[in-house]
């Protein structure tokens, strides 16, 4: 790794902590908070779109309050052409049937989230669920011990949710079913350590962690938001690898995984409007020893909005822009491509039970054929229709 990149993410990490004297902390990436109960729990964090149960199941032990929540989920699709890597064009799948369990006070707490899952994400090809799990974070996706010693401080050790992007990992906590194609770019989930400071209007998070699922513990990422105002809030992650590392498979493409991501994002609220306009700019090495011939990177833009028509119905969308350079690694749909999608989510729900259909357009400017849509990867767009129904409990 060049000095010039360990400078950049030593400084990363050095403004996270410089903000920590005034800093107020979050578990996970800023992005609108779901409208909730007045016993709703933060975490599994949500978007605005769908909203956590309210009165979530908790039981009381020797040690604290155990609470217990979940999705059954199911989703349907059908696209035209067929995703690249697709098998068909139609098909259906559980979406969700996790649980999660938790302990939310007192020095020692915990979270531990299992169970099926899949995530869709545009101009990707749908796998199968049990696949999903399989290939990318297994039965338990997201475990960790925290140690709160104090209001101000936290200390999150175990399986987490990553800091970078403005979309979470798992259908029910999004404005839309399917990820972007930013979200394509960005880590899901990573195994370390992260520390969060707390107070104030700013943000702050610094974890060490294995990037991409690696399991080589040489990434640093960091987190810093500013709550502007009531409406607004800002906030800038980024994430790199410190080291050169060899591992390559379904969860960790070893292009992205040795390389740095960064975000610049904002979240305006106001009224029935929720709007979250964000831009990313990735890095990736040349390693010629790891099949990386050249370096390359990729910069886009998307705009994630909701509009609420009332407290059981609204209507999210997104739409994205993505570049890729370098001539010779293909980080999007072969080297120098780009590519722009729309999406658009109506959303009903009433208490637990919700219902969602999504319509998605994604078009690719320039692609390399073999890398794109259909049966042959050459053809360069593709429309989806998606639904999703099923209970947060």
């Amino acid at each position: 790794m060049t000095s010039k990149k360990i400078a950049c993410l030593m400084g990363v990490a050095t403004l996270a902590l410089a903000g920590a004297g005034a800093a107020w902390a979050d578990d996970q990436p800023a992005a609108p908070a779901a409208p909730a109960g007045p016993t709703a729990l933060s975490t599994p964090a949500m978007s605005s779109s769908l909203s956590a149960n309210a009165n979530p199941f908790s039981y009381d032990t020797a040690f604290g309050k155990l609470y217990i929540t979940g999705q059954l989920t199911a989703l349907g699709y059908t696209e035209s052409p067929s995703g690249f890597g697709d098998k068909s064009k139609t098909g259906g799948e559980l979406s969700n049937a996790q649980l999660e369990f938790q302990k939310t006070d007192g020095v020692v707490q915990f979270y531990v989230q299992a169970g099926l899952y899949n995530f869709p994400s545009l101009g990707a090809g749908n796998l199968r669920s049990d696949r999903i799990v399989q290939d990318t974070f297994h039965w338990v996706p997201v475990a960790y011990l925290k140690l709160q010693p104090t209001a101000e401080w936290s200390i999150l050790v175990g399986k987490l949710p990553t800091l970078i992007g403005a979309e979470y990992t798992f259908t029910f906590q999004n404005l839309n079913i399917a990820r972007g194609l930013l979200w394509n770019q960005e880590p899901a989930v990573s195994k370390g350590v992260q520390v969060n400071y707390a107070k104030g209007p700013l943000t702050v998070s610094v974890s060490l962690n294995d990037g991409y699922y690696s399991s080589r513990y040489s990434t640093i990422s960091g987190l810093v938001s500013y709550v502007i105002s009531p409406k607004d809030t800002v906030a800038f992650a980024a994430s790199g690898n410190t080291d050169e590392n060899s591992v390559s498979r379904f969860a960790t493409p070893i292009a992205q995984n040795n390389g740095t991501i960064w975000n610049l994002l904002w979240t305006h609220t106001d009224g029935p409007w929720v709007i979250n306009p964000y831009l990313q700019w990735s890095t990736t090495p040349k390693i010629t020893k790891f099949g990386l011939p050249g370096s390359a990177s990729t910069f886009g833009g998307a705009i994630l909005a909701k509009y609420s028509f009332n407290p059981m119905f609204n209507l999210a969308g997104r739409f994205e822009y993505e570049t890729s350079s370098g001539s010779q690694v293909a980080l999007l749909y072969g080297p120098k491509s780009d590519a722009w999608s729309l999406t658009l989510t109506p959303t009903f729900q009433f208490k637990t039970f919700f219902v969602r259909g999504e319509a998605s357009y994604t078009k690719i400017g320039s692609g390399a054929v073999g890398a794109m849509f259909g049966k042959f990867g050459d053809k360069d767009d593709q429309t989806r229709l998606m639904i999703e129904t099923g209970f947060l409990f």
